[in-house]
């Protein structure tokens, strides 16, 4: 056991080391993604911190009915924001969803592109699932401190260490969602004489359609898991006054402001889930075992 012990492998040396370089050598180009990133998202922050609180919750009250028609999802996403505006948490609240907004547009960005090609290459899938199982499962702390001295203080980092969390999701169920595709649907368009790319587009994506939308409700929900995470680098929203809480044991303030986040978390799901789509079902005659016509 000593004699293992004695020749450790420096891997953490290893990879301080190429943190350094990096910081070293490509300090202008972390300066830059940081500040283009930087910049991009308190801009959706002043845009809508532009509107009056009540102007806000009606436009999400009207996205709310335009997309699935029911009064009473509209109802309750009203009634919620309205009850986040009563606790004086909006400004931290529309911070937020700017992080996540930004972070799962990265995330579908980048994570549908990559599952359809896995789903279609088989060594690309063999090559990225270990590299998924390591993101999904390794300490979220143990990435935020290579993001934090890479990136500095502020919403950047917490925005890199949230599209590392919540990346795996879009991929994972992108490729279940291609691979799961009926070999039939498949084999008609082929037939049909479609290329690849119209059978990816006319086949291939209208049925993996539930698996992605599914990829996104995760991907949302995953980056509200790391807005107080996010808030120990400096990024604003409502994990600040979680973190707050915390230091001070002001258990009424961290009350208010996880229920905030879970308001805001389900407003997202609703809200992005598809909507439901009732069949007719036609009416049927007693069952005999002739035709409807022959009778």
């Amino acid at each position: 056991m000593d004699l293992v012990e004695a020749h450790k492998i420096p891997l953490g040396r290893w990879l301080e080391h190429g943190i350094d370089a990096l910081d070293a050598n490509a300090a202008w180009l972390f300066d830059l993604i940081s500040d283009v990133l930087g910049g991009a998202i308190d801009g959706l922050i002043d845009l809508l911190m532009w509107f009056e609180p009540l102007v806000l919750v009606l436009l999400f009250a009207l996205l709310a009915w335009l997309l699935h028609r029911s009064v009473v999802l509209t109802v309750s996403i009203a009634a919620s924001l309205l009850l986040i505006v009563n606790l004086g948490l909006w400004e931290e609240t529309i911070e937020t969803l700017a992080l996540v907004v930004f972070a799962t547009v990265i995330c579908m960005s980048v994570g549908v592109p990559l599952g359809i090609l896995s789903a279609h290459r088989p060594w690309l899938h063999a090559v990225l699932r270990p590299v998924l199982d390591l993101m999904q499962t390794i300490p979220t702390f143990v990435y935020l401190i290579p993001t934090l001295i890479l990136f500095g203080l502020g919403v950047v980092p917490g925005l890199i260490s949230t599209v590392v969390f919540a990346l795996p999701a879009p991929i994972r169920l992108t490729h279940l969602g291609i691979a799961s595709v009926p070999r039939p649907l498949i084999e008609a368009g082929e037939a049909f004489g479609a290329s690849r790319l119209q059978r990816l587009v006319k086949i291939e994506l209208p049925s993996a359609a539930p698996s992605i939308m599914a990829g996104l409700t995760q991907c949302i929900m995953l980056s509200l898991s790391m807005v107080v995470i996010a808030a120990l680098v400096g990024a604003d929203g409502l994990g600040k006054p979680v973190v707050r809480a915390l230091n001070t044991v002001d258990i009424a303030s961290g009350f208010e402001a996880g229920l905030a986040i879970v308001i805001l978390a389900i407003l997202l799901d609703r809200i992005c889930k598809p909507r439901r789509r009732t069949v007719p079902v036609r009416a049927a005659g007693p069952v005999t075992g002739r035709p409807a016509r022959d009778r």
